[in-house]
């Protein structure tokens, strides 16, 4: 994989905001650690925890500036949710989004959350990202896991593998592509961005013995990217488009379903890894895990997923800003 080009970052000094995520969960602990580990601080922007100032508190010191808290209230029952603590868990999102929308923030960082609760609770969106597109107005947003050693896309995420082919449409395929070039110029620093599809089926169905929908719906997509003046490659066969001397070749991959892209990318970056969410007015960025409520509360969590998600939530919006100047 090529190196984005140097660019000169104008830090914008804002804070950066990391919320609580599901209060029985490793997120309030990675968060603060990640917090005191940091000095409470990356690069020129403060950090600060988005969220119920007790739940926080229980996973250790954290001074009350940089805490900001929610109206709704959460309790901390290490690996036991509770649906009456939904509220506070979507307020500390809403409350992230409204600042760095309003300019009091430059970037949000969200600790994972538990979908079940939230939908019991009547939260009504599939998970973060729709609900970060609803808060912030577009309609549609796009996920990204982005390590040292691999950006990957997924174009469908939590849907049944057999509901994939039906959900994979020539149009959605361009619209997500798009988005991903914008955003590895717009965050990522790449000039002429180089995007690789994966194919659906084996071989990437091998013109069209090992299904139809590669050479059906997949390469018009890319056609037609290519035609816009993009540097765009496929439908590639995924077995062959991980390693290490084809990752050289380009600078994040379009997946089809979820585990195409996520089972390559928590093998090469699995604590380094971070989700980005492309598309949006904002920045957000999560750590590349879920809540672990196996483990919350017993000390095991590990907090570098959650510092890779913070460092790169600065640098994605220092180069935006850098960007917006120049």
């Amino acid at each position: 994989m090529s190196k984005p080009r140097s660019t000169e970052i104008a830090p914008t000094g804002l804070p950066v905001l990391i919320t609580m995520g599901e209060p029985a969960g490793v997120g309030p602990e990675v968060a603060v650690a990640a917090f005191q580990a940091l000095g409470g601080r990356v690069g020129d922007h403060a950090l600060r925890l988005v969220g119920d100032e007790t739940v926080f508190r229980s996973c250790g010191a954290v001074p009350d500036a940089a805490l900001i808290a929610t109206v709704a209230t959460a309790g901390r029952h290490a690996g036991k949710p509770d649906v009456r603590f939904a509220p506070a868990v979507i307020e500390a999102i809403a409350l992230g989004v409204k600042a760095v929308l309003g300019g009091q923030a430059t970037a949000l960082v969200t600790a994972p959350i538990h979908k079940a609760v939230l939908t019991e609770s009547g939260f009504g969106f599939p998970g973060h990202t729709e609900f970060l597109a609803h808060l912030t107005g577009v309609p549609r947003a796009v996920m990204m896991i982005a390590s040292d050693a691999l950006r990957v896309v997924p174009q469908t995420i939590h849907v049944p593998l057999s509901a994939v082919p039906s959900l994979l449409t020539t149009d959605a395929i361009v619209e997500t592509a798009r988005i991903t070039l914008a955003a590895l110029k717009s965050d990522f620093g790449f000039t002429h961005p180089r995007l690789a599809v994966a194919g659906l089926n084996p071989h990437a169905g091998e013109d069209g013995t090992i299904g139809a929908e590669d050479r059906a719906i997949l390469l018009p997509a890319v056609e037609i990217l290519c035609a816009e003046g993009h540097d765009v490659r496929g439908p590639l066969s995924a077995d062959t488009l991980f390693h290490a001397e084809a990752r050289k070749t380009y600078d994040a991959v379009l997946c089809m379903y979820h585990d195409q892209a996520l089972i390559p990318a928590k093998t090469l970056g699995f604590w380094d890894g971070v989700n980005v969410t492309l598309g949006l007015p904002i920045v957000r960025t999560s750590p590349d895990h879920g809540t672990a409520l196996d483990i919350a509360g017993s000390g095991k969590a590990d907090m570098r997923s959650m510092v890779a998600a913070i460092k790169m939530a600065a640098e994605i919006a220092d180069r935006r800003e850098a960007i917006g100047r120049g």
